[in-house]
């Protein structure tokens, strides 16, 4: 059977933002992490900068992942789990407008689905002790430079801001506004902390939102989706449990655990499935005479 084609994967990702249910997505920072997601029924994955930082250069979400990393990740991604649709946070597009064409470019050939670019001062510049927004207009030309550079028109060019936690409220609803005006596909917003902020969202525009870190009292999905929220972030927690399992298993194995004693270690049945041990065996015999 062929696997679906990126642009099969974005048309599936164009039906959750049309449908009227609000979806979590699977937490991915590899191929094995991403098929895993697949096998478990996950509609979308999705590949955050922090998660991508962590699992290339072992370094905290402090911008210093470069595009060709972030883009080499989410194409290893995108071949481990090719029915799996990717959502990817593209940070601020990793320089000005010009840049941000680049990165949609670079991530549209690696496969993605979906990309994200934000209207976040990064990296931290000089001095700075706390998240500083892009003047309005500058946060539109990136917009603007991404929609336009898109080769295929069913990539999903999501306008992300931050503005919620970082300038209130009401900056939040004018940004939104303005960028809705440009015909991103929807609206990320992060720091929404309250009903009545999700509802100022929605009333604002009629594009589709996606929610990143709201607490656990909005997280009624019946109530995201009445409010078009159709994508909501659960954090990054499959990340830090492998960290966990790792650490674990290294530490038991130097204190003198017999490798037969150690717990938590996946069963050859589930490692075979998620290698795909099957499909390898056949290509030997296939190809290989055996």
């Amino acid at each position: 059977m062929p696997m679906p084609s990126a642009t099969d994967r974005r048309q599936r990702f164009r039906a959750i933002l049309a449908g009227p249910a609000c979806i979590h997505p699977g937490s991915v920072h590899d191929a094995i992490s991403a098929r895993i997601a697949q096998d478990l029924g996950f509609e979308l994955g999705m590949l955050a900068g922090s998660v991508a930082s962590l699992a290339v250069l072992g370094a905290p979400d402090i911008v210093v992942l470069t595009l060709t990393e972030f883009a080499e990740q989410a194409r290893r991604i995108g071949r481990g789990a090719p029915a799996l649709p990717l959502l990817v946070d593209a940070d601020h597009g990793y320089g000005n407008a010009l840049n941000a064409v680049r990165t949609v470019q670079e991530l549209e050939t690696a496969g993605v689905a979906a990309l994200t670019i934000e209207d976040t001062v990064l990296p931290s510049p000089y001095g700075a002790d706390k998240p500083t927004l892009l003047p309005l207009e500058e946060g539109l030309g990136k917009v603007a430079a991404a929609l336009a550079a898109r080769d295929d028109p069913s990539l999903v060019v999501v306008a992300r801001t931050g503005a919620v936690g970082i300038a209130g409220i009401d900056d939040a609803m004018t940004r939104a506004c303005a960028y809705a005006a440009l015909g991103p596909d929807a609206l990320f917003f992060t720091g929404v902390t309250k009903q009545a902020e999700l509802e100022a969202l929605a009333a604002a525009t009629a594009l589709p939102i996606i929610l990143g870190g709201i607490p656990a009292a909005l997280n009624d999905r019946a109530v995201l989706a009445a409010h078009r929220v159709r994508v909501s972030l659960q954090g990054h927690q499959p990340f830090a449990a492998a960290v966990q399992a790792l650490h674990d298993t290294l530490k038991a194995l130097r204190n003198g655990t017999q490798p037969a004693d150690l717990a938590g270690v996946a069963p050859a049945a589930l490692m075979n499935r998620v290698t795909r041990a099957d499909e390898y065996a056949a290509g030997r015999k296939r190809f290989l005479g055996g």
